[in-house]
């Protein structure tokens, strides 16, 4: 019986890293196996749980080397359970620069940082937290009145939405192409807005689709310009 359960285990984990894998092979970018993954150095990792917004929950983790991951569980339409997403990705050198900057500015997280007072709307259960050398410093807040840590929030859910769009791209560039135009018409609009950004983060599936000749002209479009977009902000 024992023997009959461990073989269960080890399928069951077997198919859940293939689908992360595979989850992460649709934008080119194969998401390392847990046990290889390197934690040296420092970090910052923000997590969000918001029950009625999708994603649900998420966390992202960005390196001083501007090595990024983004998990989340979303929904791909509403009517769909919600599926484990992993991607791998670089965030430009400036905007690294700038997050670790703002963690500085806010001590790192080690001093509580939540605005209690008043009636606040509910956005969604946050927290930063640092690691560095095994040390890790974090605070939980739905609302900060400290402009460091209302700015490095602001960037990491503009980062989310930028890596959520590109999610819903690929699924549609695969499966429901006629979606693929509001899709990319909102994400170039909330780019240009400034509440998307990093859209390098995206570029596999944006290159895939620009080339993809079975995809309408003005989709294709738009996917070069956004492309452009990613270029100026890496040479920025």
């Amino acid at each position: 019986m024992r023997v009959l359960q461990n073989w269960k285990n080890a399928i069951c984990g077997t198919a859940a890293t293939v689908l992360t894998f595979a989850v992460g092979a649709a934008w080119g970018q194969v998401p390392t196996p847990p046990a290889a993954q390197a934690q040296s150095g420092p970090r910052i990792v923000f997590t969000l749980d918001f029950p009625s917004s999708s994603p649900e929950h998420y966390v992202l983790e960005v390196a001083t080397s501007g090595e990024a991951v983004y998990r989340s569980m979303g929904k791909l339409s509403p009517d769909a359970e919600g599926d484990p997403f992993e991607t791998r990705f670089i965030v430009s050198p400036a905007v690294t620069a700038k997050m670790f900057r703002l963690a500085g500015q806010a001590k790192h997280f080690e001093k509580p940082m939540a605005y209690n007072k008043g009636n606040l709307a509910f956005t969604g259960n946050k927290t930063l937290s640092y690691q560095e050398d095994g040390r890790v410093s974090a605070q939980t807040y739905n609302y900060s009145a400290l402009e460091p840590v209302q700015d490095l929030t602001r960037i990491l859910q503009n980062m989310a939405l930028t890596l959520e769009s590109g999610r819903r791209l690929t699924y549609y560039h695969s499966y429901q192409k006629l979606a693929l135009d509001e899709e990319i018409r909102r994400l170039e609009e909330m780019l240009k807005s400034q509440s998307a950004s990093e859209p390098g983060a995206i570029a596999p599936i944006l290159r895939s689709i620009a080339d993809d000749k079975s995809v309408i002209h003005i989709v294709r479009q738009r996917a070069e310009r956004i492309l452009a977009m990613a270029g100026a902000a890496t040479d920025r």
